[in-house]
């Protein structure tokens, strides 16, 4: 994960399959479980009898969460929230897929617009105080993103003074604020929006995690990584949830551990972002 820059050309790859319509992988067709039982009142009986639940994903980063043709997105969160869904007893045409935004993504939880979040989700603390997260099921770690011909940016230490762009809402972005004060931040709603100021000197660098910059380096060989990726954080990717829903997130957590050991985590990853990326291991469930 260290060198994603070496995986440049199979990235163009996935982002070419991605145009016509593949996403950077079909995904694969977990198991639906046939009239599951749950407990009285619980989540997962009014989800279970209801037969569909909604997701809050993200619709633009390759190999995780990308918009196809038809409206539906594909990618490893997706399948994730397949996986889910099906020990729910819900079959994936019964999920509605929401999109959501690096900002929106506690909100819509709060306010009931999604029954769960897979969206490049990273756990850390200031989120618990408002959500739950069950996994992390993936942990990327942030990067930097410059001009090709850059070499005054050699890492987080050599911002100061430097223009960062970043989403509002997102890990890294607060990272930045906080550890690297004198660089000065420029927020945008999605990452793809920082892609012209970068090309046109309006900023010097992007930030987020690894993996999805490494999409916006293959598409455009204008762009680079700092030092081939390196990251310097960890990024443990959750699935976000209602505050205080103990069971529901004991249930998820329990799906989680399930896929790594029977498999479908790793066909999960496989179907996906795996066409370009090695095979990691999975984290450890974190049942706080």
């Amino acid at each position: 994960m260290k060198k994603i820059r070496a995986l440049a050309v199979a990235f163009a790859a996935a982002l070419t399959l991605a145009a016509c319509g593949d996403g950077g992988g079909g995904g694969s067709e977990p198991p639906v479980q046939e009239a599951p039982e749950f407990p009285e009142g619980s989540t997962m009986q009014r989800l279970a009898e209801a037969g569909s639940m909604t997701v809050g994903t993200k619709f633009d980063q390759p190999l995780f969460g990308q918009q196809g043709p038809d409206g539906t997105p594909v990618g490893f969160d997706v399948e994730i929230a397949k996986i889910i869904a099906g020990e729910l007893g819900i079959a994936p045409e019964d999920i509605e897929w929401t999109e959501t935004i690096s900002a929106n993504r506690e909100p819509f939880i709060q306010d009931g617009q999604v029954d769960i979040v897979v969206a490049t989700y990273t756990i850390n603390d200031t989120r618990k105080e408002v959500v739950d997260f069950a996994g992390p099921y993936y942990e990327a770690g942030q990067a930097l993103m410059v001009l090709a011909d850059n070499t005054e940016i050699t890492g987080p230490d050599s911002l100061a003074g430097k223009v960062v762009c970043s989403v509002e809402g997102s890990t890294p972005a607060q990272n930045i604020r906080d550890n690297y004060p004198d660089a000065e931040l420029r927020l945008f709603g999605d990452y793809s929006s920082c892609i012209e100021p970068l090309r046109n000197g309006q900023v010097d660098a992007v930030t987020t995690d690894n993996v999805i910059l490494a999409g916006f380096v293959a598409d455009d060989d204008s762009f680079t990584l700092v030092n081939d990726g390196e990251t310097f954080t960890e990024e443990p990717y959750g699935i976000g949830l209602a505050k205080g829903d103990d069971e529901f997130r004991t249930f998820i957590n329990d799906t989680l551990e399930a896929a790594y050991a029977d498999g479908r985590w790793e066909e999960a990853w496989n179907a996906t972002a795996g066409e370009v990326l090695p095979l990691p291991e999975p984290p450890a469930v974190d049942r706080y």
